[in-house]
């Protein structure tokens, strides 16, 4: 009996968001081991969003921007509009990937840091260098974080609530 086996699965994209939620759970496991708390998906004021922001426990703004496709991450031009918005800037690649291209000058090795990850953990392999942003951008970006944290475990508790408030 001659068994089917598609080329590749009906929904990719479907498969990409699993395979970068299972990445972003890594990186907030080895967070939560270094004491950096983040959230995903937060929006930023330039109209981008990354991917994870969080603060460390010196109240550095930290930024991880993934990536679990070559394609995508070979074509992200974006990703230096994200400086504007934190101390350290990570990319965050799937543990399938190869990382050896985030070498390249395109990349900027010197100003962003590197972590591979799947779905159970991650590991640093360049940290990020410490970029300060200026204090007052700081304490804006801080509290934009913390509303929105406040605002996503009100709203977890209180389904009713509507979303459109605030």
């Amino acid at each position: 009996m001659t068994q089917l086996r598609p080329e590749s699965p009906p929904f990719p994209e479907l498969t990409l968001a699993a395979d970068a939620t299972a990445v972003a759970r890594g990186i907030g496991r080895l967070f939560a081991r270094i004491d950096i708390w983040c959230l995903p998906e937060m929006p930023l004021r330039n109209g981008r969003r990354a991917d994870l922001m969080g603060i460390d426990a010196k109240g550095h703004v930290i930024i991880v921007e993934i990536k679990v496709a070559r394609g995508d991450l070979l074509g992200d031009g974006k990703w230096p509009d994200y400086f504007d918005h934190c101390d350290r800037f990570f990319w965050g690649l799937g543990a399938h990937l190869d990382a050896s291209c985030m070498e390249s000058e395109g990349f900027r090795p010197t100003d962003c840091g590197l972590i591979v990850a799947d779905g159970y953990d991650a590991e640093i392999l360049r940290p990020a260098p410490l970029r300060p942003l200026a204090a007052a951008r700081r304490k804006v970006e801080v509290e934009r974080l913390a509303r929105a944290a406040l605002r996503r475990q009100v709203l977890a508790g209180d389904p009713q609530l509507p979303r459109g408030l605030g």
